[in-house]
């Protein structure tokens, strides 16, 4: 009998040992945390953090799937928030074409970090510039050096109507320099795939998700600096 009360006494402090551990652990995970700083982590397309901010938008004018976070290459091309050594001014966006990055420099030596698509060698431009203005759901007029290289483009010459088939997606910020139109846009995308490679004819594509956050972030006026480098 004493044997049989002294294993209860010792299973009984057992079990309250590992509630005393595993009930914080339990409670912490009720609580929704936005990580400050993922930089570089290990896998995070499959976390409940990401699945959400990539969900679907029902509500826009054209409704926006939810991304297929899988046919990211890599995590390290999700929205997130890094450290930054730049010293740029908070509120600038400066993009790293060779990284396949878009940087919204904050304060405290951060930035929120986007992956983006660029140009193809060749197509690229860089360059100091503002946001001249931004639209949503923009229509795309091909300009007339891309209609000679590809004639098939010539139905637009007057524009394509906004959908999510149109290659500027659900929003888009016109870059100028010295006044001018540099003709290079940030603008949304559907395909995915291409975040984080070098694909379109010059300008820097976002997932429709990660434009309209950066759209609404951003006000007409902001800097952007357009990293010269070369691109592989």
């Amino acid at each position: 009998m004493h044997q049989e009360l002294k294993k209860r006494k010792t299973n009984c402090l057992n079990r309250r040992k590992f509630l005393a551990l595993t009930i914080p652990a339990m409670l912490a995970g009720c609580k929704t945390i936005t990580p400050s700083f993922v930089a570089e982590p290990q896998d995070q397309r499959a976390s409940d953090y990401y699945k959400g901010l990539y969900a679907s938008l029902p509500d826009e004018r054209f409704p926006i799937p939810a991304v297929n976070l899988r046919d990211i290459q890599s995590p390290k091309y999700l929205r997130q928030v890094v450290p930054y050594k730049g010293s740029e001014a908070p509120g600038t966006v400066v993009v790293d074409p060779a990284q396949r990055f878009l940087y919204l420099v904050r304060e405290n030596a951060t930035a929120l970090r986007y992956g983006v698509g660029v140009g193809r060698a060749g197509f690229g431009w860089s360059g100091d510039a503002v946001v001249q203005y931004k639209r949503a759901w923009p229509t795309w007029t091909p300009p007339a050096e891309m209609i000679l290289r590809q004639p098939e483009l010539e139905q637009y010459r007057y524009g394509m109507p906004p959908s999510l088939e149109n290659p500027l997606g659900a929003r888009a910020l016109y870059l100028f320099a010295n006044g001018k139109d540099t003709l290079y846009r940030l603008h949304g995308t559907e395909e995915v795939w291409s975040i984080g490679r070098n694909v379109s004819s010059g300008c820097i594509r976002l997932l429709n998700q990660d434009i309209i956050d950066l759209y609404n972030r951003v006000p007409a006026g902001t800097r952007v600096i357009v990293k010269a480098t070369k691109q592989t």
